[in-house]
């Protein structure tokens, strides 16, 4: 009797079905994460506050209206001719005043400071808008190659399980070996040791990505069957160096904070600089005192305002030196982050171009190692092969199916990192990467 196995097929295992799970696809996943991902939820808000530095800037060369009023009651009393007489008497100030800055090298300093302020909070929301496309890609792919691994252990499992069946109905028959019952009981029982260490690990994933969707998730789009590689455009590191160096969006907030820290330069050395304003006024006064009778006053006000700091202990240098040490550091971080955006830059560019090379070998891999399990089951009965030969090519099998699924999604993986790291990974990448799925919804 021919020795039937189940092979382990990547196409059919990685199917699981559950009645009440939730499917979701990479999309789908994406559109959830917009409004559920907590570290993006905390970018949208702190953008919004950066934004307002802007505003802030520029209301230090608007100008400045206030309204005061003050209202009091006096009583007292007057000592004349050896008399003494009541003095009460009530008064009431209200004063409107107008302040517009003419001359503000300070002011004007703040507002090109707080221009950068916002300018580098949105870089910094733009790049966390990529992250949270990296890294929900990030949580979806390692579920997809959890499930895969548990999809796989779970066939490996059940074939040694078909096997040990025959080989002890073999046994029972006369035909077959106590040695290759144990080796497949053997095999069987690591076979099902994996089966529980990779189900804690898909359940690990499920969490993980529920964390970014705010949903749980059970079921998810699948591989399609045909894999294809894209082309790299630009196909070169030059361009991709080129790219990175002018649209990296950690780059780009960075050098907004050196200009923020030149501009705070040039706001502390403004300490030493005169400020003019223009300075307008309407007050109203219904008032006495103790020497006048009640008297009501209306005066109206324009002028010009000088202002020249003479001396202030020593703070505006000491101010300006720590705002040009600040500026310095600053630099020095650019020049740091540059290095290790291109160091990154490299890594996925390389990445990309040996996944298709792994990619490649693995599906021959693969091939070969099924072709190998056909042959090995007809060498058994022809006596030229053992039980255990049959046992170590399922084992290269699933390890090739395995590695072949790893080298896949590290290949998308690698797409999208190297669009990241050169600042310029949109939705429409994430768009042609879900293409490569199907739903398993049915």
């Amino acid at each position: 009797m021919r020795i039937r196995i189940v092979i382990l097929n990547l196409a059919v295992t990685l199917l699981l079905q559950s009645g009440n799970s939730f499917a979701m696809g990479l999309l789908e996943a994406y559109e959830e994460a917009l409004h559920s991902d907590p570290l993006f939820r905390s970018a949208v808000h702190e953008n919004e506050a950066g934004q307002q530095s802007a505003e802030i800037g520029r209301a230090g060369l608007l100008p400045n209206l206030s309204i005061t009023h003050s209202q009091g009651i006096n009583r007292g009393t007057i000592s004349q001719d050896g008399r003494s007489l009541p003095l009460d008497f009530n008064n009431e100030v209200t004063a409107l005043t107008l302040r517009q800055p003419l001359l503000n090298l300070e002011a004007l300093a703040g507002y090109r400071q707080g221009v950068t302020q916002a300018n580098s909070s949105q870089a910094r929301f733009s790049n966390q808008s990529h992250q949270l496309i990296l890294r929900l890609a990030e949580a979806y792919f390692t579920a997809l190659l959890a499930r895969d691994r548990l999809a796989l252990t779970s066939a490996q499992r059940d074939a040694l399980a078909e096997l040990r069946q025959v080989n002890e109905s073999m046994l029972k028959r006369g035909e077959g070996t106590k040695t290759d019952v144990l080796e497949t009981h053997s095999r069987y029982s690591l076979a099902q040791a994996q089966v529980i260490e990779a189900q804690n690990e898909w359940e690990a994933a499920q969490l993980a990505l529920s964390a970014i969707t705010g949903k749980s998730v059970t079921q998810l789009d699948s591989l399609k069957k045909i894999f294809e590689i894209q082309p790299l455009q630009p196909p070169d590191f030059a361009s991709w160096k080129e790219i990175a160096l002018a649209s990296n969006t950690e780059l780009v907030a960075q050098r907004y904070e050196v200009d923020s820290s030149r501009e705070e330069v040039t706001k502390s050395r403004s300490g030493h600089a005169p400020r003019v304003d223009l300075v307008a006024s309407l007050s109203r006064n219904n008032a006495a005192s103790f020497v006048a009778a009640d008297r009501n006053v209306r005066l109206a006000s324009v002028g010009v305002e000088v202002s020249i700091p003479l001396y202030a202990g020593g703070r505006v240098n000491a101010i300006t030196k720590q705002a040009s040490a600040n500026q310095a550091k600053k630099e020095a971080d650019l020049d740091a982050m540059t290095d290790k955006v291109l160091l990154d830059l490299r890594k996925q560019y390389q990445l990309l171009q040996s996944s298709v090379l792994r990619i490649d070998s693995l599906e021959i891999a693969v091939e070969s190692a099924r072709l190998l399990i056909e042959a090995t089951e007809k060498s058994i009965y022809g006596g030229i092969r053992i039980n255990l030969d049959l046992l170590d090519a399922q084992k290269q099998l699933y390890s090739a199916q395995v590695d072949l699924a790893e080298a896949r999604y590290s290949y998308l993986l690698a797409f999208l990192r190297l669009r990241y790291a050169a600042g310029i990974l949109e939705l429409d990448n994430l768009r042609k990467i879900a293409s490569y799925f199907v739903s398993d919804s049915y």
